[in-house]
């Protein structure tokens, strides 16, 4: 067994990413070119840390095969890859800020309930197919004794700090470009509604409308006494946290809790509505007002049902919204804060883990700011 523990040979390895730079350690051209396409695979971030926690596993525990991350296959050679990821690779890339997923790689519904080894004719099931077939190659590579674990380690952690420090450096640039372009007044309120309209046009937006609401309040907070409680990990279940919702708004002389939002990319349902009965009726103290906004259509007869809890609710309101509609309304409320607003969600969607807000998606709306503003 390796001496050190899992957690100084991940600092070290990061530590060789500094010192080599772009200087690979792996010797074949055909296995840099499987580490490289797995480390910027954008369309599935799991197999990196699938790959990094079974190298490490492998460095940790040397007579360990590194196919074998699951301890239901039983015997001397496997491992719990899980464990490794969850707590070692976790923090590592926490500290380290690596566009990694936040969660472990071991619960995607590719990589959980496996009882044998990740060997090449395993048929893993999920998208894109190359990014699985890379990674059990590398697997392979390792457990062959065609390249090292130590390797394939340093070199993954040396790609993911290059992407890391890329995309800070582009961000950067966007965020100074912001503005040079403006002239005059700043977006009308109509202007920016179009923008944040663009914006959630894009794919994979589901925390978008969550920062939108959270960005209203923040920007509004010194005009209505109130400001936004922390907001939870986005696949944080609210039975978990005890949430009641997505953003919970309190008052900010005693902190009590007086709105809640979900925030929903679909249709609010009636079930929606008795479940938020259920939750406002088990809580205490009691909240002012339960809201919904949701990106798709608001039917009547869902909007007659929240209507008819207030009696039962002894004076919860629960009320649905559209998202932009909510957008609309509250920056021609609140016209002179619109600016305050743009900079407020702005800084929520750059500040947001990548897990929950893709890189291309913070540089997508830097972009179309640039653009609205420059137009103007």
């Amino acid at each position: 067994m390796n001496t050190k523990s899992p957690h100084h040979v991940l600092e070290h390895f990061y530590d060789v990413a500094k010192s080599t730079h772009e200087v690979p350690q792996v010797k074949s051209a055909a296995v840099l070119r499987r580490i490289e396409y797995i480390v910027s695979c954008l369309e599935n971030r799991a197999c990196v840390r699938l790959l990094m926690s079974c190298m490490l596993g492998k460095i940790d525990r040397p007579h360990v095969d590194p196919r074998e991350p699951y301890t239901k296959i039983g015997g001397s050679s496997s491992f719990s890859g899980r464990s490794y990821d969850e707590q070692y690779i976790t923090p590592f890339i926490n500290k380290c800020s690596l566009p990694c997923n936040s969660t472990t790689a071991f619960l995607t519904p590719a990589l959980r309930n496996i009882d044998k080894p990740l060997t090449t004719d395993v048929a893993l099931v999920g998208r894109p197919h190359r990014v699985y077939r890379n990674t059990l190659k590398l697997l392979e590579d390792v457990a062959r004794g065609r390249e090292t674990a130590e390797n394939v380690l340093a070199d993954t952690i040396r790609l993911l700090c290059s992407m890391r420090d890329e995309r800070k450096k582009r961000i950067e640039t966007l965020v100074s470009e912001v503005g040079k372009g403006r002239k005059g007044a700043p977006l009308s309120s109509e202007e920016i509604i179009t923008l944040i309209s663009q914006h959630l046009a894009h794919k994979n937006t589901s925390r978008l409308p969550v920062l939108l609401v959270a960005a209203a309040y923040t920007a509004a907070k010194n005009k209505i006494d109130v400001k936004v409680g922390e907001l939870l990990p986005h696949n944080a279940a609210d039975k978990q946290t005890a949430a009641l919702g997505d953003v919970q708004i309190c008052l900010t002389s005693d902190d009590r809790m007086i709105t809640v939002y979900e925030v929903k990319q679909r249709q609010v349902s009636i079930d929606d509505i008795d479940l938020a009965v259920s939750k406002i009726a088990a809580h205490s103290p009691q909240i002012d007002n339960y809201i919904f906004v949701t990106t798709e259509a608001v039917e009547k007869q869902v909007v007659a049902h929240a209507r008819n809890m207030y009696k039962q609710l002894d004076g919860v309101e629960i009320a649905v919204l559209d998202c932009i509609g909510f957008l609309q309304h509250f920056l021609h409320f609140f016209h002179r804060l619109r600016g305050k607003f743009l900079d407020a969600y702005q800084t929520l969607v750059l500040t947001e883990s990548e897990s929950a807000v893709s890189h291309p998606l913070k540089e997508a709306f830097l972009s179309l700011r640039q653009t609205a503003e420059s137009d103007r």
